[in-house]
C-alpha cells in the first residue's frame, strides 16, 4: 500500500494498543485513520505477552475499561473471522498471611461495589480447583470466575483486521522520524517512506512511545524493565481449563498453555533495559535467558507447583515490557501539544487492557475529552520531574518490585526522595516530621511525639501515627496550627481578557478584585475536572491555587480553554511562592502580632484576598480553610517562607501553636466536609451529584464550559447524592470503596474514608444512587450499612457537615 499523503487520525504502533485504538476510531467514529507500525504488528512487546487477563482495580473506571477489554474479546471473532484465544478460565489468587487476606476481603468489597463478582474460598476448595497445588500454607484465595487468559498476537490481528474492515489503512514497515508542528499543534508525521498531513496524532509506541513523544517534545515517562517467564512441557494432571493463578506473597503468576504452565514473576530487584533509545529493528526479539535472575522465581513455584520438578521446559522467554513510575499506564491528551494523544507504559497489564484502553483513547482523541474519570491513568498527572531519566527509571523499578506486594493504605514510594524540598525541610525535620511525597515534593505527613521514631509502620489496621494525628487535629480545632503547604500549584493569569477567559472556564462567577473565589471547572457532561481557588490582585491579574498532584492536569485544562484570540497570559509560579496555612481559632490573634494590617472579621472577611506583609514580607494572605476552622492561606516569597514561619512560631507559642501535616487536614476535612478531587468529585460527577450547586452560576446569564449539562442534570432528579457516613463502631477503618447498603441493597460505595477525632468515630463520603431519583428526604428515610472488608457494620448517613465550628456542633 501507498502511503497516503493526509489523514484525520494517525496511529503510531501496531501492538494490541495501536490496533484496538485505530479499530474502535474507525468502528465508532467512522474516522479516517492511518495506523504506521515501523515493523510488523506485534513485533514489538505484544508478541511475547504472557496474556493473562484481570479486570479489577482499585478505580471504578479503569474497573470498567477492563471488563470492556473483555467483553470485546468474546466476540471479536464473530464479526472479524480471526480467533483471539479468549478462555474465561477464572482466577485464583493465594493468600498466605493475614494482612493478604484483609486485602482480599477489601478487595471481594470493592468488587461488590464495581458488579463484579468475587468470592472468598478456602485452602480446601483451592486444592479441589487446583489439585497440582500444594495448599499448606494457605489462608485462603480469592476466585474470579470472569476472568481469564487471551493469545496477545491473536487479539491483535484480529483488531487490526476488524480495522481494516471498517476502513482504517494499516501500513508496515513505516517508520516514524518526526513530526511538523505549528501553533502547538502537529501538522504532519514524517516517515521513511514520506510526509502524512493530519489532524491527530496517537502515540501507542509501546516500548519506543517515549522516544517518539521526545521527537515532538513530549514526555512520556516510561522504562523498559526486562521481563521473564517460563513455558513448560505438558503437565500431567493440569486440566485444559485450569485457572489462571496468581500467588503475590511468591511474587509468581501461573497459566495453562496447550497442557503445560507458563509461569513467571515480578521480582523485588528486577533488570532495566535501556535508559536511553530502543533500537528500531527490535523486531520479534528477546534477551538472552538469565536463569541466575529467575531461580527465585523457579524456586517459589516449584514450592507451590511441586509437579514442576518432574516436568521438562520448553523455552524461557526473557523480553521488554514497558512500566511506569507509578504502575499505571498512561493514556490521554499530552500537555505539550493540543493534538498529539498517548497510550502506552502498560506494566505487562496491557492485554487485559488493550481493548478498552483502545476504546476510551479513540473516544478521547475523536472528542477532545476524556469519556469518563481515567485521572489515575492521565499522562497529564505527571510533571517536568520525569523528565528526568534516571529519576523515572529508579521510581519505575521500584513500582515493579511492588507488582505483587500487599497494598497497605497509605504507602509511600521511597525511591528518588528527597527531591524537591521547601525551606522548611531541615526545620520540620528537626520537629520530629515525618515526610510523604507528592509529584516529588516533600511533605510532613504528621509528627513523631518526641522520643518516637518519624516512620510510618504499615498494616491494614490502625497505623502507627494514629494517636500523633489526633493530637495535630485537636490542636487545630482549639489552639492554632501551621501547615507548610509550599506545594501546592499556583498560576497567574494576567491580561486584559484574563476575567473573559476566566469567566467561560469557572463554573462559580469569576471574583471581584480582592476577592477570591472557589470553583469547579467542567467538561461538557458537566463533570468536575478542576476543584481550586482563584484570587483576583488586581482588575488583569489572578492567582489560581490547586492541589499539588494536579499542577500539569489543572494548567493544562485552563490553557487549553482559553479561547483564541484572547489576550489572558497563564504561567506556572509554583516554585516562586510557599504557602503556610494557619488555621484554628487562634489563628487571628497569631497572625496580627506579625502582620502589618488589621486581621479583624471586618476587615479581612472570609473570601477576601489581600497583599500585606508578615513579619516585614510580601504575602498573599487569602481567608479560606480546608480544615474547618478560622484561617487564613499566607503566599510568601519561597526564600523568605522560612523567617515567616519562625515568627509565626514564636509568636504563637502562647496560644500553642504546632506545625500539623497532611494526614491530620485530611481527617479535618472530613469532618467538615469539605470534598477532595479525584475520589469525592471527579469528571464523572456534577457539582448538583456532589452538593456544589451553590457554586455554580446557573442564576446567571453567563455562558460557561459545563452549562448545557448542568442545566440538564439539575432540571430533572438526581441519579446519585454525595453524603456523608459514620460507623457504630469505633474501631473500623474505612480507606475508600466500600459497599453502601441503603435498607440492605446496594446503594452505591464510598469514595473517601478515614477518622474524625473531634466526633471520634470513622468517617466515609460516597454517593448514594438510585436510577429513579434520589432527593435528600429519599437519603436520609433509609436505614445504612457499611460492608468493610466483607463485614456489614451499623451506618449513620449525614448531609451536613460533622463539625461546625461557628456553633461547635458535632454530630454523631
Amino acid at each position: 500500500m501507498n502511503l497516503p499523503m493526509q489523514a484525520q487520525f494517525v496511529v503510531i504502533g501496531g501492538g494490541i494498543i495501536g490496533c484496538s485504538t485505530a479499530y474502535h476510531l474507525a468502528r465508532d467514529h467512522k474516522a479516517d485513520v492511518i495506523l504506521l507500525e515501523q515493523n510488523k504488528l506485534t513485533s514489538g512487546s505484544t508478541w511475547h505477552a504472557a496474556g493473562l487477563v484481570g479486570q479489577l482495580r482499585s478505580s471504578a473506571s479503569i474497573t470498567q475499561v477492563l471488563k470492556y477489554s473483555v467483553e470485546l474479546y468474546k466476540n471479536l471473532d464473530k464479526e472479524t473471522g480471526l480467533e483471539t484465544g479468549w478462555k474465561m478460565t477464572g482466577c485464583l489468587r493465594l493468600a498466605t498471611n493475614q494482612d493478604r487476606w484483609t486485602e482480599y476481603k477489601r478487595l471481594a468489597t470493592t468488587a461488590q461495589s464495581f458488579g463484579m463478582e468475587m468470592h472468598l474460598i478456602s485452602p480446601t476448595e483451592v486444592k479441589k480447583m487446583w489439585p497440582l497445588m500444594d495448599v499448606n500454607d494457605l489462608v485462603g484465595a480469592s476466585w474470579l470466575p470472569t476472568d481469564g487468559q487471551a493469545s496477545p498476537s491473536d487479539i491483535t490481528q484480529s483488531l487490526a483486521k476488524g480495522a481494516r474492515m471498517h476502513g482504517a489503512k494499516i501500513i508496515e514497515g513505516c517508520r516514524v522520524e518526526g513530526f511538523d508542528m505549528k501553533d502547538g499543534r502537529v501538522t504532519a508525521v514524517r516517515t521513511n517512506l514520506g510526509v502524512i498531513a493530519c489532524e491527530t496524532v496517537i502515540n501507542c509506541g509501546g516500548q519506543w512511545a517515549r522516544q517518539i513523544g521526545a521527537m515532538a517534545g513530549v514526555s512520556v515517562p516510561l522504562q523498559p524493565v526486562k521481563h521473564q517467564y517460563i513455558i513448560t512441557e505438558k503437565v500431567d494432571g493440569l486440566a485444559a481449563d485450569a485457572a489462571t493463578l496468581r500467588d503475590p506473597d511468591r511474587r509468581t503468576y501461573f497459566k495453562e498453555e496447550v497442557g503445560g504452565l507458563v509461569f513467571g514473576g515480578y521480582e523485588p530487584n528486577p533488570i532495566p533495559w535501556t535508559q536511553g533509545d530502543v533500537p528500531g529493528n527490535f523486531e520479534f526479539q528477546l534477551f538472552e535467558d538469565d536463569w541466575d535472575h529467575f531461580e527465585q522465581h523457579m524456586t517459589q513455584a516449584l514450592a507451590r507447583v511441586p509437579a514442576l520438578e518432574k516436568t521438562g521446559i520448553k523455552k524461557m522467554i526473557n523480553g521488554p515490557e514497558s512500566f511506569t513510575p507509578d504502575g499505571n499506564f498512561i493514556l490521554g491528551a499530552t500537555p505539550e501539544l493540543k493534538n498529539f494523544y498517548v497510550g502506552a507504559g502498560f506494566n505487562a497489564f496491557g492485554i487485559a487492557s488493550g481493548g478498552g484502553a483502545g476504546w476510551v483513547l479513540a473516544e478521547w482523541a475523536a472528542k477532545g475529552e476524556a469519556p469518563m474519570d481515567l485521572w489515575v491513568v492521565d499522562i497529564r498527572r505527571f510533571s517536568d520531574l520525569h523528565k528526568d531519566r534516571q529519576w523515572t527509571s529508579d521510581r519505575t523499578l521500584e513500582a515493579y518490585g511492588k507488582h505483587y506486594t500487599i497494598g497497605f493504605p497509605h504507602e509511600e514510594y521511597q525511591s528518588g526522595r528527597p527531591r524537591i524540598v521547601s525551606p522548611l525541610y531541615e526545620r520540620l525535620k528537626q520537629r520530629n516530621a515525618c515526610f510523604g511525597s507528592k509529584l516529588g515534593w516533600e511533605r510532613p505527613n504528621w509528627f513523631a511525639p518526641q522520643g518516637v521514631e518519624p516512620k510510618d509502620i504499615y498494616s491494614m489496621g490502625r497505623q502507627n501515627w494514629f494517636s500523633a494525628v489526633g493530637e495535630e487535629h485537636k490542636a487545630v480545632r482549639e489552639r492554632v496550627g501551621v501547615f507548610d503547604q509550599s506545594s501546592f500549584a499556583k498560576y497567574d493569569l494576567r491580561g486584559r481578557d484574563a476575567a473573559e477567559a476566566l469567566s467561560w472556564i469557572m463554573a462559580n462567577r469569576v471574583p471581584q478584585v480582592g476577592k477570591l473565589a472557589y470553583t469547579q471547572m467542567l467538561n461538557s457532561r458537566g463533570g468536575i475536572e478542576c476543584d481550586l481557588t482563584v484570587a483576583r490582585p488586581a482588575e488583569d491579574h489572578f492567582y489560581i491555587v490547586t492541589g499539588t498532584g494536579f499542577r500539569t492536569h489543572d494548567f493544562a485544562w485552563i490553557s487549553d480553554h482559553i479561547w483564541p484570540g484572547l489576550d489572558a497570559r497563564l504561567t506556572d509560579i509554583t516554585e516562586q511562592w510557599g504557602t503556610l496555612s494557619v488555621m484554628g481559632p487562634q489563628a487571628r490573634a497569631v497572625i496580627q502580632k506579625v502582620a502589618d494590617q488589621d486581621f479583624s472579621h471586618a476587615a479581612f472577611p472570609f473570601g477576601a484576598a489581600r497583599e500585606v506583609k508578615i513579619a516585614g514580607h510580601k504575602t498573599i494572605a487569602l481567608r479560606v480553610t480546608y480544615v474547618g476552622e478560622l484561617g487564613w492561606e499566607l503566599h510568601i516569597s519561597i526564600a523568605a517562607i522560612g523567617e515567616v514561619f519562625d515568627a509565626l512560631m514564636k509568636a504563637g507559642a502562647p496560644d500553642g501553636i504546632v506545625p500539623a501535616g497532611y494526614r491530620a487536614i485530611e481527617s479535618l476535612r472530613l469532618e467538615k466536609g469539605y470534598r477532595a478531587w479525584g475520589s469525592d468529585i471527579t469528571p464523572n460527577d456534577t457539582p448538583f451529584h456532589a452538593g456544589l450547586g451553590w457554586a455554580v452560576k446557573l442564576k446567571s446569564n453567563q455562558p460557561f464550559l459545563g452549562r448545557d449539562a448542568c442545566e440538564a442534570v439539575s432540571s430533572k432528579p438526581l441519579v446519585k447524592m454525595l453524603a456523608g457516613f459514620t460507623t457504630a463502631r469505633e474501631d473500623i477503618v474505612l480507606v475508600g470503596r466500600e459497599t453502601i447498603l441503603r435498607d440492605g441493597k446496594f446503594a452505591g460505595y464510598l469514595a473517601s474514608g478515614g477518622y474524625g477525632y473531634t466526633v471520634g468515630l470513622p468517617i466515609g463520603y460516597g454517593y448514594v444512587r438510585n436510577a429513579e431519583g434520589v432527593s435528600e428526604d429519599y437519603v436520609r428515610s433509609g436505614t445504612y450499612e457499611l460492608v468493610v472488608a466483607k463485614d456489614i457494620v451499623k451506618a449513620k448517613v449525614h448531609l451536613e457537615p460533622l463539625y461546625d465550628p461557628t456553633n461547635a456542633k458535632v454530630k454523631s
